[in-house]
């Protein structure tokens, strides 16, 4: 798959950012931001636009992506469990680390492993932090001595980063450094250095900006906090400032990749070393007149995923719309590393599609919600053209909901085609790709995701279904 005379041990850099929608990027068509560093890297390598985060939450999305499985086969999500020290062993920094590479986590790592807590002692480098850490570096222990130079996160990662490389180049051992940045995530804390980059900025609003945009949505769909967000984040009334808020996290986070790719650069291993740039989730920023994220919707669920790869020259520059999600980057990791993925993953590598952009590696993918309102919990399954959602809350007067999105269409989502005449033979075939999804997830279902077996299934009734689920919504519900 690699090119002739491609190192059996490249290094990887896996840089992700925190809550960023794909609409933040100047590579992915919004005129609005400053991009520098993503932007070029997309120019130089492999940009994605159909990568989805399965869970569209920070700690299961981490857990996804470190294990290369659905979140109901790990098991780690906020008050469903931490990951047991068996998946964490079978994690791609762990497996390229037993294989000879040096290893470095810094930044939100979002999860903790059953017994250890934090795992600092399994990375060469530790630079991680617990929870949701800091925006404040001082407050971060493990960066504590970035502090002075850099007193806002973003840029302490990025000198972390450019530490990090500069040492393991010197060593003359492969290297994986794995950085999970804090930013854009709320509440917004912006490093001040950068308050001159959008202030008095006007941002143009996407197209399924505001309320009048989700009207077709699920009556389930806004029973979360993250409809209630529009007005109280601020995207109702106050949007430019909001965004401005908002975009210079991101800027921050950009500032960081360039220290990082110019340390690649200065340490003489850019022929040598790929990079990988993507977030955790998207974010809706007032698009269908919701907030925050959590919903297997567009702007939640999908996110920037840029790939640079020296060696595979053939797909530098372009754009792919193949199918793929966080799943995939474990298996990927692992394959660029020559390393063979446990069995167990559910994610396929990406690497056919760095090689020829249209290649498939995927018919399906499940985007799947199980946390907060079970109102708001959903199952959901994706095809590459379709989009399937299926809402199986049934109580306070509501009616189990599908929705079906034809995104090669309407990629806003503006319509709800499930009853549409012309769509019925994609719904049959939607519906069995999500029943398929169901029945894998009642064969590998661990810990307190069981329920879900029952939960999601198209054809248990309600009332199967009520005593599983609490009699009250959740704070936030209507």
């Amino acid at each position: 798959m690699v090119s002739a005379g491609w190192a059996a041990k490249p290094n990887v850099i896996f840089l992700l950012s925190d809550d960023q929608t794909f609409d933040s990027l100047g590579c992915y068509g919004n005129p609005d931001v400053q991009t520098p560093h993503v932007d070029a890297l997309s120019k130089a390598g492999l940009t994605f636009d159909n990568y989805y985060n399965t869970t569209a939450i920070c700690m299961a999305s981490r857990a996804n992506i470190l294990t290369g499985m659905y979140e109901y086969k790990h098991g780690c999500n906020f008050n469903k469990g931490h990951l047991s020290q068996e998946k964490f062993a079978q994690t791609y920094p762990m497996l390229m680390r037993k294989a000879g590479y040096l290893t470095a986590m810094a930044g939100k790592i979002g999860i903790e492993v059953t017994g250890v807590g934090l795992p600092k002692d399994s990375f060469d480098w530790w630079g991680a932090g617990p929870g949701q850490t800091h925006f404040r570096t001082a407050k971060n222990k493990s960066m504590a001595k970035y502090a002075k130079e850099f007193p806002h996160s973003s840029r302490a990662y990025g000198a972390f980063g450019r530490d990090f490389v500069k040492h393991a180049a010197s060593e003359g051992k492969p290297f994986c450094l794995s950085i999970s940045f804090k930013a854009p995530h709320r509440p917004v804390d912006p490093d001040p250095k950068f308050d001159h980059i959008y202030e008095g900025k006007t941002f143009r609003k996407p197209a399924n900006y505001g309320r009048d945009y989700g009207k077709h949505f699920s009556e389930q769909s806004r029973q979360g906090r993250q409809y209630s967000r529009f007005e109280s984040w601020g995207y109702k009334d106050d949007f430019d400032a909001t965004l401005a808020k908002y975009h210079q996290l991101c800027y921050a986070v950009d500032i960081a990749v360039g220290m990082i790719c110019e340390a690649v650069e200065e340490a003489g291993v850019a022929d040598n070393t790929i990079i990988i740039y993507t977030s955790d989730n998207g974010f809706f920023n007032g698009a269908h007149g919701y907030g925050s994220k959590v919903l297997p919707y567009e702007e939640s669920a999908r996110a920037p995923m840029i790939i640079y790869h020296p060696g595979m020259k053939s797909t530098h520059g372009k754009r792919s719309g193949s199918l793929s999600g966080n799943i995939d980057v474990a298996p990927t990791l692992l394959e660029l590393a020559g390393i063979s993925a446990p069995n167990e993953m559910d994610g396929v590598s990406m690497i056919p599609i760095l090689a020829d952009k249209k290649a498939e590696v995927r018919n399906e993918l499940a985007l799947m919600n199980c946390w907060g309102p079970h109102a708001t919990q959903s199952l959901g399954v994706h095809d590459g053209r379709y989009k399937y959602i299926y809402w199986y809350y049934g109580g306070h007067g509501m009616t189990p909901a599908e929705e079906l999105y034809d995104l090669s269409e309407d990629r806003l989502e503006m319509f709800n085609v499930a009853k549409a005449a012309e769509h019925q033979e994609a719904l049959m075939k939607m519906r069995g790709l999500y029943d398929q999804r169901v029945k894998h997830l009642a064969a590998n279902v661990r810990g307190k995701y069981t329920d879900y077996a029952t939960l999601f299934d198209r054809n248990a009734s309600w009332e199967k279904k009520a005593p599983l689920v609490p009699k009250r919504l959740a704070p936030g519900g209507k």
